[in-house]
């Protein structure tokens, strides 16, 4: 089965070079790979010393590079719904879509939409993605979820909503529906957003690889995003430490460094000891073009199964419970006083530190009550009984 490894970790650990190292492992092998930049901040080209375009281009056997241009995606792609979109943010002309970079988001989600699409042609064997800051691509990943979300309690008015109102709302309120090239554009966009929730989340064909450095800052924010993964439901089955300087180098002023990185190496060790664990040298030289990334295919890569998908934590799942239901969702390093949890019509939402999840309730449950929840060996386990309780 073909696979997505997407590479993410705090601005400037160095996941553009790690993720390359993997495209350059995944090519050795004879399996045809795309090493793919979703972070707007483009620096394949750089890294290889090649100059991209808009497409992929092949940089060796077995090995194509892509930086993608999500404006250029909207415009071969979804240009009615651009311009819908447009005209009712900036009133913009019937030829510009220049407005819509003014929506939170849309823009990185057009970029997974891309890879998507990609995957689903069956180009290539192996499709690696070098990721924006964790930041960003945690906002990135959960949006699918997010805005499909809100698009399913929307768009149940369909057609016919949209054919009864369009005469209506210009002259009322300003706003002018979609049309239907537009909302044809629009529904065709919520399918993707479902398929793409399935196709991120599916464990056996999407891996979340984390790139950290071994300092204090680095450390507690790669345990956040751990947990904040793990809400979303998302399998992350790898940790690099990078740029870990050598024991016996010889200078004075590396002594108090050399102590500083042996304490948070081992704290990251400790912490993801559950997940397999690379260290990347801090090299003497600048990491760029072919040979010098392949030091790290050599020296860390190299001998170990390191593009083997792997499932380290287990799916959020509902299980029947005595008279009831109990959901169970996996929160490693959350703490207890922090979780917020209450349930809002069909669904449940849970909130942990600046993130909130809305859980659909199945069908079965939707005349169930939260009759109680506890959060023990960093799993939040939530008890539905027949309509009694009070959310808690």
């Amino acid at each position: 089965m073909n696979r997505i490894y997407i590479f993410t970790g705090k601005g400037g650990v160095g996941k553009s070079s790690v993720a390359a190292a993997h495209a350059i492992k995944s090519a050795g092998e004879g399996k045809r790979t795309l090493l793919v930049s979703a972070d707007m901040a483009h620096n394949l080209g750089d890294i290889f010393e090649k100059r991209l375009g808009k497409e992929p281009e092949t940089v060796m056997h077995n090995l194509d590079l892509y930086e993608i241009d999500p404006e250029y995606i909207m415009q071969e792609d979804f240009s009615a719904v651009m311009r819908y979109l447009s005209n009712l943010l900036l009133d913009a002309d019937e030829s510009s879509v220049q407005g819509i970079g003014m929506i939170p988001g849309m823009e990185e989600i057009f970029s997974l939409l891309k890879i998507a699409d990609i995957y689903h042609k069956e180009c290539y064997e192996r499709i690696i993605v070098d990721c924006a800051p964790t930041g960003e691509t945690l906002s990135l990943l959960k949006f699918p979820e997010l805005l499909s979300w809100y698009m399913e309690k929307f768009f149940p008015i369909g057609k016919v909503g949209v054919r009864l109102l369009a005469p209506i709302s210009k002259a009322a309120f300003q706003v002018e529906m979609p049309n239907k090239t537009a909302m044809n554009d629009i529904e065709k966009i919520f399918l993707k957003l479902v398929e793409l929730q399935e196709l991120l989340k599916n464990r056996d064909i999407t891996s979340i690889r984390i790139v950290a450095i071994p300092e204090k800052m680095v450390v507690e924010e790669t345990k956040r995003s751990y947990m904040y993964l793990n809400l979303y439901n998302f399998n992350v089955d790898g940790l690099y430490i990078n740029r870990i300087l050598p024991a016996d180098i010889d200078n004075d002023f590396f002594d108090s460094w050399l102590m500083i990185q042996k304490e948070y190496v081992t704290c990251l060790k400790e912490s993801f000891s559950a997940m397999p664990i690379y260290e990347i040298p801090w090299y003497e030289e600048e990491l760029k073009g072919e040979k010098a990334i392949r030091r790290i295919v050599e020296n860390v890569l190299d001998g170990r199964e390191v593009l083997d998908g792997k499932v380290i934590t287990e799916r959020e799942c509902f299980k029947q419970s005595g008279d009831g239901y109990q959901l169970e969702v996996f929160l490693p390093y959350a703490e207890k006083e922090n979780i917020g949890l209450y349930q809002a019509s069909t669904d449940i939402v849970i909130k942990t530190g600046n993130f909130k999840r809305n859980i659909p309730l199945p069908n079965l449950l939707r005349s169930y009550m939260v009759a109680g929840a506890k959060f023990e060996d960093e799993k939040l386990c939530i008890r539905f009984e027949k309509g009694s309780g009070e959310n808690e």
